[in-house]
């Protein structure tokens, strides 16, 4: 797969870091970006059989991806259909906390739109596990 066109350089791993557990699911999945952490397991109990009735313009959102840290080849497996999760960030407007691989994927195939499911601050802050009021995480 062909990575998106963009003039800026990678971005440093520290950033931005989503992880997922092995497939005995005895870990949970997580997205990070600087301080800020959620449960994306939790995210996606929390959303699992809700429409999706966001839509995301990769174009818009692939700035961000300098500071997100994309596995290559991850992407080019990933699951188009599903949606992407999008929470509302204190003070800081909407932030994508999973889909950053199928943006990346829409981004080097053309798709100009995605579909997203969008949690409400109650469920946001219930899978926040550090950040914002929830304390500064590992950063002290």
């Amino acid at each position: 797969m062909n990575a998106p066109q963009s003039s800026h350089p990678a971005a440093p791993a520290s950033l931005a870091v989503s992880s997922a557990g092995p497939a005995d699911d005895s870990r949970i999945e997580t997205f990070q970006l600087l301080a800020w952490k959620w449960n994306i397991t939790a995210a996606k109990k929390a959303t699992q059989g809700r429409t999706p009735v966001a839509r995301i313009e990769p174009r818009d959102w692939a700035g961000m991806l300098r500071v997100i840290v994309i596995n290559t080849e991850h992407a080019a497996r990933v699951d188009m259909s599903e949606p992407l999760i999008v929470a509302p960030v204190p003070n800081g407007g909407m932030l994508i906390i999973d889909g950053w691989h199928r943006l990346y994927k829409a981004l080097a195939t053309d798709v100009e739109e995605l579909r997203a499911v969008v949690l409400t601050a109650e469920e946001e802050h219930a899978c926040r596990m550090h950040g914002g009021a929830k304390g500064d995480g590992y950063i002290r």
